[in-house]
Protein backbone atom coordinates (compact mmCIF):
# COMPACT_ATOMS: atom_id res chain seq x y z
CA UNK A 1 0.00 0.00 0.00
CA UNK A 2 1.24 3.35 -0.77
CA UNK A 3 2.18 5.01 2.22
CA UNK A 4 -0.29 8.19 3.19
CA UNK A 5 0.56 11.81 2.08
CA UNK A 6 -1.46 13.18 4.96
CA UNK A 7 -1.35 13.12 8.29
CA UNK A 8 -3.85 11.06 10.40
CA UNK A 9 -5.88 13.68 11.96
CA UNK A 10 -5.97 15.95 9.14
CA UNK A 11 -7.87 12.62 7.42
CA UNK A 12 -10.11 12.06 10.16
CA UNK A 13 -11.09 16.03 9.53
CA UNK A 14 -11.45 15.41 5.99
CA UNK A 15 -14.04 12.48 6.13
CA UNK A 16 -16.10 14.35 8.86
CA UNK A 17 -16.34 17.34 6.97
CA UNK A 18 -17.26 15.57 3.74
CA UNK A 19 -20.27 13.85 6.16
CA UNK A 20 -21.09 17.61 6.80
CA UNK A 21 -20.72 16.24 10.67
CA UNK A 22 -19.66 19.10 13.34
CA UNK A 23 -16.72 17.37 15.63
CA UNK A 24 -19.66 17.33 18.65
CA UNK A 25 -21.91 15.26 15.71
CA UNK A 26 -19.26 12.99 15.49
CA UNK A 27 -18.44 13.17 19.37
CA UNK A 28 -22.26 12.35 20.01
CA UNK A 29 -22.20 9.58 17.42
CA UNK A 30 -18.85 7.68 18.48
CA UNK A 31 -19.30 8.38 22.49
CA UNK A 32 -16.34 10.30 22.77
CA UNK A 33 -15.83 13.97 23.96
CA UNK A 34 -15.49 16.51 21.15
CA UNK A 35 -12.41 17.95 22.74
CA UNK A 36 -11.15 14.39 22.34
CA UNK A 37 -12.32 14.55 18.34
CA UNK A 38 -10.20 18.11 18.15
CA UNK A 39 -7.00 16.98 19.55
CA UNK A 40 -7.06 13.81 17.23
CA UNK A 41 -7.47 16.02 14.34
CA UNK A 42 -4.97 18.35 15.03
CA UNK A 43 -2.73 16.08 16.08
CA UNK A 44 -2.26 17.01 19.86
CA UNK A 45 -3.54 12.95 20.47
CA UNK A 46 -3.02 9.74 18.63
CA UNK A 47 -5.45 7.34 18.15
CA UNK A 48 -5.11 3.82 19.09
CA UNK A 49 -6.09 1.33 16.04
CA UNK A 50 -9.65 0.49 17.56
CA UNK A 51 -10.48 4.23 17.98
CA UNK A 52 -9.60 5.20 14.25
CA UNK A 53 -11.83 1.87 13.28
CA UNK A 54 -14.78 3.03 15.14
CA UNK A 55 -14.70 6.50 14.17
CA UNK A 56 -14.20 5.15 10.69
CA UNK A 57 -17.13 2.94 10.91
CA UNK A 58 -19.69 6.16 12.56
CA UNK A 59 -18.12 8.06 9.21
CA UNK A 60 -18.99 4.95 7.22
CA UNK A 61 -15.97 4.93 5.37
CA UNK A 62 -15.27 2.76 2.50
CA UNK A 63 -13.00 -0.47 3.79
CA UNK A 64 -10.20 0.83 1.40
CA UNK A 65 -9.93 3.95 3.01
CA UNK A 66 -10.09 2.84 6.23
CA UNK A 67 -7.11 0.97 5.16
CA UNK A 68 -5.51 3.73 4.26
CA UNK A 69 -6.54 5.86 7.77
CA UNK A 70 -4.97 2.76 9.62
CA UNK A 71 -1.67 3.21 7.49
CA UNK A 72 -1.83 7.20 8.33
CA UNK A 73 -2.28 5.97 12.05
CA UNK A 74 1.36 3.76 12.16
CA UNK A 75 -1.46 0.67 12.18
CA UNK A 76 -0.92 -2.37 9.60
CA UNK A 77 -4.76 -2.57 7.54
CA UNK A 78 -6.64 -4.91 8.30
CA UNK A 79 -9.06 -5.47 5.13
CA UNK A 80 -7.69 -8.42 3.04
CA UNK A 81 -8.25 -7.27 -1.18
CA UNK A 82 -8.30 -10.43 -2.58
CA UNK A 83 -8.85 -10.71 -6.64
CA UNK A 84 -12.57 -12.57 -7.41
CA UNK A 85 -11.12 -15.65 -8.49
CA UNK A 86 -8.76 -15.96 -5.63
CA UNK A 87 -10.02 -19.50 -3.50
CA UNK A 88 -11.09 -17.52 -0.49
CA UNK A 89 -14.20 -15.53 -2.74
CA UNK A 90 -14.91 -18.75 -4.27
CA UNK A 91 -18.35 -18.72 -2.44
CA UNK A 92 -19.04 -15.57 -3.12
CA UNK A 93 -18.68 -15.43 -6.78
CA UNK A 94 -20.99 -18.37 -7.10
CA UNK A 95 -23.40 -16.59 -5.14
CA UNK A 96 -22.79 -13.62 -8.17
CA UNK A 97 -23.20 -15.80 -10.67
CA UNK A 98 -26.16 -17.71 -9.07
CA UNK A 99 -28.05 -14.34 -8.62
CA UNK A 100 -27.33 -13.19 -11.94
CA UNK A 101 -28.88 -16.98 -13.60
CA UNK A 102 -31.51 -16.60 -11.23
CA UNK A 103 -32.61 -13.22 -12.43
CA UNK A 104 -33.63 -14.21 -16.39
CA UNK A 105 -34.74 -13.80 -18.05
CA UNK A 106 -34.09 -10.29 -17.21
CA UNK A 107 -30.80 -8.68 -17.37
CA UNK A 108 -28.29 -8.58 -14.93
CA UNK A 109 -24.65 -7.62 -14.07
CA UNK A 110 -21.82 -7.03 -11.76
CA UNK A 111 -19.38 -4.38 -11.76
CA UNK A 112 -16.99 -3.10 -9.67
CA UNK A 113 -16.52 0.42 -7.75
CA UNK A 114 -15.62 1.52 -10.82
CA UNK A 115 -18.48 0.16 -12.76
CA UNK A 116 -16.15 -1.94 -14.70
CA UNK A 117 -18.02 -5.07 -16.29
CA UNK A 118 -16.86 -8.01 -14.22
CA UNK A 119 -19.73 -10.57 -15.66
CA UNK A 120 -23.29 -10.63 -16.54
CA UNK A 121 -25.86 -13.29 -17.29
CA UNK A 122 -27.26 -14.33 -20.93
CA UNK A 123 -30.27 -11.89 -20.96
CA UNK A 124 -27.42 -8.65 -20.88
CA UNK A 125 -27.12 -9.64 -25.11
CA UNK A 126 -30.36 -7.87 -25.75
CA UNK A 127 -29.28 -4.42 -24.31
CA UNK A 128 -25.78 -4.82 -26.30
CA UNK A 129 -27.77 -5.69 -29.71
CA UNK A 130 -25.54 -3.58 -32.14
CA UNK A 131 -23.29 -1.27 -29.71
CA UNK A 132 -20.14 -0.63 -31.50
CA UNK A 133 -17.93 -3.64 -30.70
CA UNK A 134 -14.91 -1.50 -29.36
CA UNK A 135 -16.77 -0.65 -26.49
CA UNK A 136 -17.17 -4.31 -25.59
CA UNK A 137 -13.21 -4.47 -25.36
CA UNK A 138 -12.35 -5.39 -22.04
CA UNK A 139 -12.39 -3.31 -19.73
CA UNK A 140 -16.20 -2.76 -20.33
CA UNK A 141 -16.86 0.50 -18.86
CA UNK A 142 -21.01 -0.08 -18.10
CA UNK A 143 -21.68 3.86 -17.35
CA UNK A 144 -19.82 5.03 -20.88
CA UNK A 145 -21.24 2.21 -22.26
CA UNK A 146 -24.67 3.44 -21.43
CA UNK A 147 -24.39 6.67 -22.99
CA UNK A 148 -22.04 6.77 -25.43
CA UNK A 149 -23.51 7.61 -28.64
CA UNK A 150 -21.59 4.29 -30.26
CA UNK A 151 -23.14 2.20 -27.23
CA UNK A 152 -26.19 2.47 -25.90
CA UNK A 153 -26.98 6.24 -25.96
CA UNK A 154 -28.47 5.82 -29.34
CA UNK A 155 -30.68 3.53 -28.53
CA UNK A 156 -32.04 5.16 -25.33
CA UNK A 157 -35.45 6.94 -26.38
CA UNK A 158 -35.34 9.16 -23.18
CA UNK A 159 -31.81 9.28 -23.08
CA UNK A 160 -31.34 13.23 -21.51
CA UNK A 161 -33.46 12.11 -18.87
CA UNK A 162 -31.85 8.90 -17.89
CA UNK A 163 -28.41 10.35 -18.20
CA UNK A 164 -29.32 13.03 -15.89
CA UNK A 165 -30.24 10.31 -13.38
CA UNK A 166 -27.07 8.34 -14.37
CA UNK A 167 -24.80 11.48 -13.14
CA UNK A 168 -26.55 12.21 -10.11
CA UNK A 169 -26.37 8.75 -9.22
CA UNK A 170 -22.33 8.62 -9.91
CA UNK A 171 -22.20 11.60 -8.33
CA UNK A 172 -23.82 10.72 -5.06
CA UNK A 173 -21.38 7.30 -5.34
CA UNK A 174 -18.32 10.14 -5.46
CA UNK A 175 -19.67 11.91 -2.23
CA UNK A 176 -19.55 8.91 -0.56
CA UNK A 177 -16.54 7.66 -1.63
CA UNK A 178 -14.14 10.81 -2.54
CA UNK A 179 -13.07 8.46 -5.46
CA UNK A 180 -11.11 10.30 -8.03
CA UNK A 181 -11.64 8.03 -10.73
CA UNK A 182 -15.05 8.23 -10.43
CA UNK A 183 -14.67 12.02 -10.19
CA UNK A 184 -12.93 11.79 -13.39
CA UNK A 185 -15.61 9.69 -14.88
CA UNK A 186 -18.26 11.80 -14.75
CA UNK A 187 -16.46 14.80 -15.99
CA UNK A 188 -15.85 13.00 -18.42
CA UNK A 189 -19.66 11.32 -19.11
CA UNK A 190 -20.99 15.02 -18.89
CA UNK A 191 -18.83 16.83 -21.23
CA UNK A 192 -19.63 18.10 -24.93
CA UNK A 193 -17.40 16.45 -27.04
CA UNK A 194 -18.48 12.43 -26.52
CA UNK A 195 -21.87 12.85 -26.30
CA UNK A 196 -23.42 15.74 -28.25
CA UNK A 197 -24.20 18.18 -25.63
CA UNK A 198 -24.55 18.78 -21.92
CA UNK A 199 -27.51 16.38 -20.08
CA UNK A 200 -30.27 18.29 -19.80
CA UNK A 201 -33.01 17.61 -17.41
CA UNK A 202 -35.92 14.81 -18.69
CA UNK A 203 -39.52 14.61 -18.48
CA UNK A 204 -41.29 11.85 -17.05
CA UNK A 205 -41.53 8.63 -19.42
CA UNK A 206 -44.89 9.27 -21.44
CA UNK A 207 -45.69 5.45 -20.68
CA UNK A 208 -45.05 6.02 -16.41
CA UNK A 209 -42.78 8.14 -14.60
CA UNK A 210 -43.35 5.86 -11.35
CA UNK A 211 -43.76 9.24 -9.12
CA UNK A 212 -40.12 9.64 -9.31
CA UNK A 213 -39.26 6.45 -7.28
CA UNK A 214 -37.42 4.68 -10.30
CA UNK A 215 -36.19 6.26 -13.75
CA UNK A 216 -37.24 3.88 -16.58
CA UNK A 217 -34.33 3.65 -19.42
CA UNK A 218 -36.51 2.88 -22.27
CA UNK A 219 -34.48 1.07 -24.89
CA UNK A 220 -35.15 0.89 -28.87
CA UNK A 221 -34.69 -2.75 -29.84
CA UNK A 222 -35.77 -5.28 -32.70
CA UNK A 223 -38.41 -6.39 -30.84
CA UNK A 224 -39.55 -2.80 -30.32
CA UNK A 225 -39.06 -0.38 -27.33
CA UNK A 226 -38.65 -2.12 -24.14
CA UNK A 227 -38.92 -0.36 -20.70
CA UNK A 228 -36.39 -1.12 -17.86
CA UNK A 229 -35.80 0.10 -14.19
CA UNK A 230 -32.85 -1.01 -12.02
CA UNK A 231 -31.96 -1.93 -8.88
CA UNK A 232 -28.52 -2.50 -6.86
CA UNK A 233 -27.20 -5.24 -5.01
CA UNK A 234 -24.34 -5.19 -2.37
CA UNK A 235 -22.87 -7.60 -0.45
CA UNK A 236 -23.44 -7.22 3.54
CA UNK A 237 -21.23 -6.75 5.98
CA UNK A 238 -18.52 -7.80 3.90
CA UNK A 239 -14.72 -7.65 4.88
CA UNK A 240 -13.07 -8.04 2.04
CA UNK A 241 -12.20 -4.41 -0.11
CA UNK A 242 -13.22 -6.43 -3.26
CA UNK A 243 -16.44 -7.68 -1.86
CA UNK A 244 -17.32 -4.44 0.10
CA UNK A 245 -16.82 -2.71 -3.95
CA UNK A 246 -18.59 -5.66 -6.04
CA UNK A 247 -22.58 -4.82 -7.13
CA UNK A 248 -24.86 -6.38 -9.24
CA UNK A 249 -27.18 -4.24 -11.12
CA UNK A 250 -30.95 -5.92 -11.86
CA UNK A 251 -32.89 -4.77 -14.54
CA UNK A 252 -36.51 -5.09 -13.76
CA UNK A 253 -39.33 -4.77 -16.50
CA UNK A 254 -41.35 -1.60 -16.13
CA UNK A 255 -44.26 -2.31 -18.20
CA UNK A 256 -46.12 -5.42 -18.76
CA UNK A 257 -45.52 -5.78 -22.66
CA UNK A 258 -41.46 -5.67 -21.64
CA UNK A 259 -41.82 -8.42 -18.70
CA UNK A 260 -44.26 -10.49 -21.36
CA UNK A 261 -42.24 -10.36 -24.83
CA UNK A 262 -38.88 -11.18 -22.38
CA UNK A 263 -40.68 -14.35 -21.07
CA UNK A 264 -41.67 -15.15 -24.65
CA UNK A 265 -37.59 -14.56 -25.69
CA UNK A 266 -36.80 -17.10 -23.08
CA UNK A 267 -39.42 -19.49 -23.52
CA UNK A 268 -38.96 -19.78 -27.04
CA UNK A 269 -34.70 -19.82 -26.97
CA UNK A 270 -34.50 -16.91 -29.10
CA UNK A 271 -31.04 -15.28 -29.87
CA UNK A 272 -30.81 -12.46 -27.21
CA UNK A 273 -26.60 -12.18 -27.30
CA UNK A 274 -25.05 -9.47 -29.53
Amino acid sequence: MTLPSRPVGELLRTWRQRRSLSQLDLACRADVSARHVSFLETGRSKPSREMLLHLAEELDIPLRERNALLVAGGFAPVYSEESLDAPALRAAREAVELVLTGHEPYPALAVDRHWTLITANRAVGLLLAEVSPELLQPPVNVLRLSLHPEGLGRKIVNLAQWRAHVLARLQRQIDVSADETLAALHKELRGDAAHGGPPQPGGPSREQDFAGVVIPMRLKTRYGVLSFFSTTTVFGTPLDITLSELAIESFFPADRPTAELLRRIAENGARTDA
